[in-house]
């Protein structure tokens, strides 16, 4: 196929982007809405091959079930004019993994686990929807930037090419029994056997090989061919990374030695029960001891002395006025009683001024006038009540506390992902907004700071 100009699908081809022992990938552009998109095209020889052919679409028929930012997206596939198979992706700006690993050596190790928890995250939504990996390695992750998540980059994992979609007609098989499909130095025991019963499980296997990778700079077991990886995979015991790492936590040998185990019982039973592990241990080991107590938690801290106390947006969006709860039902409690005796003061002065009236009446007419009894002023009355009760409930402010949500980017080459993030309002001081919402002040007596839940 020329480098340039034909079209594939709805897609115009501009460049060649890369190639390999399969196919070839160019960039396109959609003639009509002018989308950028990446075009894999099956070799033409390759593609009269009835089995690759299915595979190479198994890929197509996988990524389209999963909805998953941390998946790529598959728009379009089929078969060119000269019988060539196609997919037609979503175009990725980053870098690959292993390409990134080549350059640095090894991830630092917080970055390892942000980056290992996204992963598992997005291939736990495959798991969900019955869809096996199979081919977990450097070179099928592609690191992005997106200033939506923390650390401003995520893991984008690609080629489910070999995926076993679980939920098929058992009649249809994918991989046949005795047949080994996967890269050697991340694949699974199971896969090793080629029994064909392979599932979840595989991938937790892979996923341990692959962190291995990250936080050593090496996969678990090195060998001169696949043979020797096959059988390494087998019978040999995983290494420790701190045997290759000096000074690396323990909880990365626990989480990789579970990962790595033979059987795959004695693995995680889910991939997002990893992905809870991994999420606790960055916690424990690189945030606050008071997020660490809280995994799941953000403290916000109290602010610094001196700081001129005002409503927050919390306050004012939950209906309250930013005082300490007892002190507000004392403050609304002596608004109300002023409020009835203020109403029943002016009733009883309309009753006693128009008895009052009448005895007048009566005097002049009989000409013997008697004195009226004076009448306690209303606004004195409910001067009273207020002050006494207000002289024990001086209404104060909660104290302006900021989050920081800022996200540290990375300098890379990757171009950033909208986060469309949403636009809040402070009301200003003095300004009370009531909702429908449930009373969300702190209990009384409670000195502990709100805590709000990550959002990452």
């Amino acid at each position: 196929m020329p480098a340039e100009g034909p079209i594939v699908g709805a897609y115009r081809v501009l460049r060649k982007l890369g190639e390999g022992g399969m196919g070839v990938v160019y960039v396109g552009e959609h003639t009509l809405l002018g989308r950028k998109a990446a075009i894999k095209v099956l070799r033409t020889k390759l593609s009269t091959q009835e089995e690759v052919v299915q595979r190479f679409f198994n890929e197509a028929k996988a990524v389209t079930q999963i909805a998953d930012p941390g998946i790529v997206q598959v728009f379009d596939f089929g078969y060119h004019t000269d019988g060539s198979a196609f997919i037609v992706m979503e175009l990725l700006e980053g870098e690959p993994m292993d390409k990134r690993l080549a350059r640095i050596g090894r991830f630092d190790p917080s970055a390892a686990l942000r980056l290992m928890r996204l992963i598992c995250t997005s291939l736990g939504a495959a798991h969900a929807k019955g869809i096996v990996h199979r081919d977990l390695k450097p070179e099928n992750i592609f690191l992005v930037s997106d200033p939506a998540v923390i650390g401003g980059e995520r893991a984008k994992i690609l080629d489910f090419g070999i995926a076993k979609l679980t939920g098929d007609d058992p009649g249809k098989t994918k991989t046949r029994t005795g047949t080994v499909i996967g890269t050697p130095v991340y694949m699974s025991p199971e896969q090793c056997r080629g029994t064909g019963a392979v599932d979840h499980r595989s991938d937790i296997y892979a996923i341990g090989c692959l962190l291995m990778t990250m936080l050593t700079g090496r996969p678990p077991f090195d060998g001169a061919g696949s043979g020797d990886l096959i059988a390494a995979h087998l019978r040999e015991a995983p290494p420790y990374a701190a045997s290759r790492v000096p000074g690396l936590p323990a909880v990365f040998d626990q989480i990789l030695q579970r990962c790595l185990a033979k059987a795959p019982d004695d693995r995680f039973p889910t991939m997002l029960d990893l992905a809870q592990t991994l999420d606790h241990a960055e916690q424990v080991l690189y945030h606050s001891a008071s997020a660490a107590a809280a995994p799941s938690r953000l403290y916000l801290p109290p602010p610094p002395p001196g700081t001129v106390p005002r409503p927050t947006t919390l306050t004012v969006a939950a209906g309250q006025t930013g005082g300490s709860a007892p002190g507000r039902r004392r403050l609304i409690a002596g608004f109300a009683i002023a409020g009835v005796v203020a109403m029943a003061a002016t009733a009883m002065f309309a009753t006693r001024s128009r008895v009052a009236e009448d005895r007048e009446a009566r005097a002049a007419s009989s000409g013997s006038a008697k004195p009226t009894t004076p009448i306690a002023s209303v606004a004195t009355m409910a001067k009273t009540v207020t002050t006494t009760d207000a002289a024990t409930s001086t209404p104060t402010s909660t104290p302006t506390m900021t989050v920081d949500a800022g996200v540290d980017a990375t300098s890379i080459s990757e171009v950033a992902v909208d986060a469309g993030a949403a636009k809040t309002t402070t009301p200003k001081q003095g300004e009370h907004k009531s909702t429908s919402g449930g009373n969300h002040a702190r209990p009384s007596g409670s000195n502990s700071a709100p805590r709000f839940d990550r959002g990452d």
